[in-house]
């Protein structure tokens, strides 16, 4: 990956100027391939062992049992203070975005619009796809067995959801990993400071900005050490689900990804129901862009490939020049799509019923995580997108410190559908702006 994308790159510190203030750090990032070939070599590893050497096997799981659990527990351990942090930019910039002006407004209005379509694609697809194609029982309870993962005993009822939803203690949600009631809390407290005087708004937002840059440095630390977590992880499962893990891991793929394709060609119906454009010519001026994206996995990367787009599609240069920065900052079209995908999928994995308040808690998280990420490194951003919705949904978040070493398959449909739909949503806002 190149510079910064939508899982990017960030090679050295940057301003971000629609992060709320958030300057990101230089973050220490290992190459995900380095992270996939040490699942390739775990999944290897342990399945050489079972066949070839099985008396081997008990003092090498000894070992490597440990490692991959104190890995997952530190990389779980990120997860709540990254995110709240994160959330905070994320609203109190989208807030000062939609102060911006009529533009701002309407460019921001078709970014949640088409993100509620995303996060709706992730309901629908995998669970048809599931229903259709489900994971094969023997490799589901392999794997469950060998991440050791337990389940919730019961689903609550409505009553007991819509309590949750409120904390009685913020602090106390925090510690139990009830995400909902703590991204609504953080929500709140950053729309209640942009009512702040500036010195007490801009000293909060910088607090915040500093925070979560603080955890972008603990997270990456946590990251260089993935190969030889996933290592250890991929070892362990292979040696005890055997071959099957390899055909869940290619199975959760085609269905994520599908989940992706589905919102990367509704792009092209929307260029022209709303955008107004003849299909053949947004398809031909588009293609060179998604060429350039794929290459580079990066949103940020292919700007000027957009704005290029943009001019042979007749956009004006002023909208362009406006609309496509913010919507690579805070607009990435697939991001509910697959991010609540995973956690769906999760949940079939791991029997969790997909109770109305799970999906609508899911679905929420899903739009506000999607506006609150900034450009991170692959693995971090895999890991602050999914993590919430999966904690607010009451799915296991272990499965994701392996699913995290196959991103780097997905999220090329996460860049082709999101520099698809940042070129779309452009010409939508000018042809609107004109009106």
């Amino acid at each position: 990956m190149n510079q910064t994308d939508d899982q990017g790159n960030v090679p050295a510190a940057k301003p971000d100027p629609l992060a709320g203030g958030l300057v990101l750090p230089k973050i220490a990032q290992i190459p995900a391939g380095w992270t996939f070939a040490a699942l390739v070599g775990g999944l290897g590893g342990g399945l050489a062992l079972a066949f070839a050497a099985p008396q081997a096997l008990p003092p090498v799981l000894a070992v490597a049992g440990p490692v991959g659990d104190l890995w997952l527990r530190a990389l779980q351990g990120t997860i709540v203070p990254l995110v709240s942090a994160l959330i905070f930019t994320g609203v109190f910039q989208t807030v000062r975005t939609a102060s911006a002006g009529g533009m701002a407004r309407r460019s921001l209005g078709w970014f949640i619009a088409v993100l509620a379509f995303s996060a709706l694609a992730a309901l629908a697809v995998p669970t048809l796809l599931l229903a259709l194609v489900p994971v094969p029982a023997s490799a589901a309870a392999a794997l469950r067995a060998s991440l050791g993962v337990s389940v919730p005993a019961s689903v609550p009822g409505v009553a007991e959801y819509f309590r949750s939803i409120v904390p009685a203690n913020v602090i106390d949600a925090a510690a139990s990993d009830h995400m909902l009631p703590l991204i609504l809390f953080m929500s709140l407290f950053a729309l209640a400071t942009t009512r702040l005087i500036p010195a007490q708004r801009d000293a909060l937002a910088t607090l915040f900005a500093a925070l979560a840059g603080a955890m972008l440095v603990v997270i990456g630390w946590v990251l260089a050490l993935a190969p030889l977590g996933v290592l250890a992880l991929g070892l362990t499962v292979a040696a005890k689900s055997g071959p099957a893990a390899v055909g869940a891991l290619a199975h959760y793929i085609v269905v994520v990804s599908a989940a992706g394709t589905v919102v990367w060609l509704a792009a092209y119906p929307f260029a022209v129901l709303v955008a107004g454009l003849p299909l053949r010519r947004f398809a031909r001026d588009i293609l060179p862009v998604q060429v350039f994206a794929l290459s580079t996995q990066s949103s940020l990367a292919s700007l000027p490939a957009m704005l290029g787009a943009c001019d042979r599609l007749g956009v004006r240069a002023a909208t362009a020049e406006f609309v496509l920065p913010l919507a690579v900052a805070l607009f990435r079209a697939t991001s509910p799509a697959m991010n609540l995908g995973v956690a769906v999928y999760v949940a079939h994995w791991y029997g969790v019923p997909l109770t109305t308040g799970a999906c609508v808690s899911g679905f929420v998280m899903a739009i506000l995580v999607s506006l609150s990420s900034v450009s991170l490194p692959g693995t971090i951003s895999f890991i602050a997108s999914v993590g919430p919705i999966a904690l607010a949904m009451g799915v296991p978040v272990a499965p994701l410190a392996l699913l995290v070493a196959v991103e780097v398959v997905p999220d090329l449909m996460r860049t082709l559908g999101n520099v698809t739909f940042d070129v779309a949503v452009t010409a939508a806002v000018d042809r609107h702006s004109r009106d």
